[in-house]
């Protein structure tokens, strides 16, 4: 049931639109998965995906899946083949243009769909660093990006106040897909009706404000921030905008390509009518296959860019065993970017700035632990590998029985003659870590990942 007041407002600004847009909550969500360009060529996983897929059509990796599908109980979602995201939500990355070697910030990223379609755009090089306020939902952020393969982020749990202290006019881009009362997703989250009631536009509409003021600070001069919102009220879009175009004369309005079915800003939701508030972009629900967003993407003026103090690495003294492991591992990796942190080896090749009293969940790839007498490789750095990168790799069939047992962490008989570290797989896809010895493989692989 949606709120009277909700239904009110939306007739105004919809008009004859209205009847159209109430009808749209009676039709089922559209479903959608984006694949993972740093694990697989989009052609190659079309001709073997083993659902049916068709175009989402203002995103180069998106797909729309059928009813019958179920991609999220999947060994291909274990390995990070893909993300499963709902279609609108694909939008503001896209928007975003993120490039390779950029220094990129998602401020509120949780759970992590847009930071790694972002990550996918940079392929592996440059910064990203993905922030989240809350920490339960920053725990979730991490495992996504490290679930993906996702080898260049810094994640983050911070308030976008800490992260303004330290990075000020740092990044190229900036995503800020900001805490909004939901309207735009209604249909596809009953709980959010509950939530508009007791926090409307009034009460997000000045956390949005404050969010960007600190993410117009951290953007360098001639950089591109994207604000959006899956809400519908002008309060928290247009005039939103409105307000950080007013308060920052160095920002401007960039126009965004238009997809069939997507709406332009209305000058006439605005408080003094701006006409280029036109650039900023609609999705409604009865217009396209996907759930309400708005998107508006700023640039900064040019400008001279400020030096930064980067943190020094200190060199990390490897044991034996982990000196051992690493001659079997093919991945390129600088060990002067190696960290260490009370055993655990974190590998980020980008350079960063010092930072003071910031909450780090992870500076990068985290590689393993190193333990008395022998070397733990992680979960996420096997993931990250590819098929090629670390042998010996054992490869189930995605229609082995085998496959389905590993991710339930069961110890299995294996018909091989070589003992030690595997890299176990699902044919071209690592999913984690085993030891085998005399064809017994003892279990590696992550029990906070493990299927029940």
């Amino acid at each position: 049931m949606l709120p009277e007041q909700f239904c009110v407002r939306m007739k105004e600004m919809l008009g004859e639109e209205y009847a159209a847009f109430y009808a749209s909550y009676d039709l089922p969500k559209y479903q959608a998965l984006r694949i993972n360009p740093l694990k697989t060529e989009r052609d190659t996983f079309l001709q073997q995906a083993p659902f049916s897929l068709n175009r989402v059509p203002w995103t180069t990796n998106g797909y729309y899946y059928s009813g019958n599908d179920q991609p999220g109980r999947h060994p291909y979602h274990e390995a990070g083949v893909y993300y499963i995201q709902e279609p609108s939500a694909m939008a503001p990355a896209e928007y975003l243009m993120a490039e390779p070697g950029e220094r990129i910030l998602d401020l509120c990223a949780a759970p992590g769909g847009k930071s790694t379609q972002i990550a996918c755009s940079m392929q592996g090089e440059g910064l990203i660093v993905c922030n989240e306020i809350h920490p339960a939902r920053a725990k979730i952020l991490s495992e996504n990006i490290e679930r993906m393969g996702v080898c260049n982020a810094l994640v983050t749990n911070e308030t976008p106040q800490k992260l303004s202290d330290n990075f000020r006019e740092y990044f190229d881009r900036i995503l800020v897909d900001a805490p909004c009362s939901g309207e735009g997703m209604f249909r596809k989250d009953a709980d959010m009706v509950k939530d508009w009631l007791e926090h409307g536009p009034a009460y997000y509409a000045p956390i949005q404000k404050e969010i960007l003021h600190q993410a117009v600070a951290m953007l360098k001069p001639g950089g591109m921030l994207l604000y959006s919102t899956c809400t519908f009220s002008p309060e928290e879009n247009e005039q939103v905008i409105e307000y950080l175009l007013e308060k920052n004369e160095d920002l401007s309005l960039v126009p965004m390509k238009m997809c069939e079915g997507f709406d332009h800003g209305h000058p006439e939701w605005t408080l003094t009518g701006r006409e280029d508030i036109k650039q900023c972009i609609r999705l409604w629900p009865h217009k396209i296959k996907g759930e309400g967003h708005f998107l508006a993407l700023l640039k900064k003026a040019d400008g001279e860019q400020p030096t930064f103090k980067y943190e020094k690495i200190k060199k990390v003294k490897l044991t034996p065993e982990t000196e051992e492991f690493f001659k079997n591992c093919k991945m390129d990796i600088d060990w002067s970017h190696v960290r260490e942190h009370q055993g655990k080896l974190f590998y980020l090749k980008e350079d960063i700035p010092e930072m003071k009293k910031v909450r780090v969940l992870r500076k990068g790839l985290y590689l393993g632990e190193m333990k008395k007498g022998r070397f733990e490789p992680s979960q996420s750095f096997a993931v990250a590998l590819a098929a090629n990168e670390y042998e010996p790799y054992l490869s189930f069939d995605i229609n082995d029985e085998n496959t389905v047992k590993y991710l339930k962490c069961e110890t299995l008989d294996v018909d091989t003659n070589t003992e030690g570290i595997h890299l176990v797989g699902t044919n071209e896809f690592p999913l984690g870590w085993a030891k085998i010895k005399k064809g017994r493989l003892k279990n590696k692989y992550s029990s906070s990942w493990r299927w029940l």
